[in-house]
């Protein structure tokens, strides 16, 4: 094995840090900066003649709730490995956000809290951030085939006979997995996993479960209540609807976090359209979702990037 002296790890580590932030910022600048569906004076004219400072508070409580609820849900899980405060639990989950950035659908989150183990204990710290994202992922899709069914009873986007197909391939789906359980694919099986899942105590999953729709009514509210801010008046459950379903299907999409505005602000463009919304006013509201929801916590999360030592890895 090739020994790299400490004064050369040193830099490579340095170096990955000035190219994980470096990088998240550049994307970031590039996304607001280029993106030409973007009208910043209308934009403007609206918060000049809505701004309220309660206003601008209460939407920024909502995105400090939506990222602490995920702090809770790792902070509760992580546990299972050994209790961690919610500082550390902070750190990791923003350190690991930033260094997602890049990556499709988040990948990179989990080796960015595995850095904070040790070595042994790195399959059980993604195990239980695949826990911790999948009920998140669990919800969207339970609300979003509400959502879903909802404003297709409204706008009859499908007929109800290609509704009961695809019910009727999910549930296909699920009875085809669960009968072919005990087979594996290098040792891993669906059995192996729910036993897997099932050793986790009760009520870190009970714990997990509340704090993700939690998370999920912050998040969905959130959009809701811009979409109020900015001069969009329609029914509650109609609004509701439609942003559970936009959430579903683009959380379906495999994307980066640095494209998550675009993927679901294109997915939102469809679905409001037909509600009448303005396009511009759709893209404003999902790129300022994007902004509040991950670009700021990106900007917190390389502060802990850039202060990672390996040396301070949980021994």
């Amino acid at each position: 094995m090739i020994s790299i002296p400490h004064k050369t790890k040193q830099f490579l580590v340095l170096l990955i840090k000035i190219l994980i932030v470096g990088g998240a910022f550049w994307f970031i600048y590039n996304q607001l900066a280029n993106n030409d569906k973007l009208d910043w004076q209308k934009f403007i004219t609206l918060f000049q003649k809505n701004q309220s400072v309660g206003g601008i508070t209460f939407v920024l409580l909502l995105s400090v709730l939506n990222r602490y609820f995920e702090i809770l849900k790792w902070q509760n899980l992580a546990q299972h490995i050994h209790k961690i405060s919610v500082s550390e639990s902070t750190k990791q989950v923003l350190a690991a956000l930033t260094a997602g950035l890049f990556t499709p659908n988040g990948v990179g989150e989990y080796a960015g809290k595995a850095l904070f183990f040790k070595k042994s204990e790195a399959k059980k710290v993604v195990f239980l951030n695949l826990i911790c994202n999948g009920i998140q992922m669990v919800l969207t899709v339970i609300f979003g085939i509400f959502g879903l069914l909802y404003f297709n009873s409204l706008f009859n986007v499908i007929t109800p006979k290609t509704v009961l197909i695809l019910f009727g391939i999910l549930i296909a789906v699920i009875l085809f997995l669960f009968s072919i359980k005990k087979f594996a694919i290098k040792g891993y099986s669906i059995e192996k996993l729910i036993h897997k899942i099932n050793e986790i105590p009760k009520s870190i999953h009970q714990k997990n479960i509340l704090l993700g729709i939690c998370r999920y009514l912050v998040f969905s509210h959130q959009y809701y209540f811009l979409f109020l801010a900015f001069d969009v008046d329609l029914p509650y459950l109609t609004l509701i609807a439609t942003i559970a379903s936009v959430y579903f299907l683009a959380s379906s999409l495999p994307t980066f976090q640095f494209l998550d505005f675009a993927v679901k602000g294109g997915v939102a463009i469809y679905f409001f359209g037909i509600l009448g919304v303005n396009e511009w006013i759709v893209v404003f509201i999902s790129t300022l979702m994007w902004f509040l929801n991950v670009v700021l916590p990106v900007v917190i999360g390389s502060y802990y990037v850039l202060n990672f030592k390996t040396k301070t890895v949980i021994a």
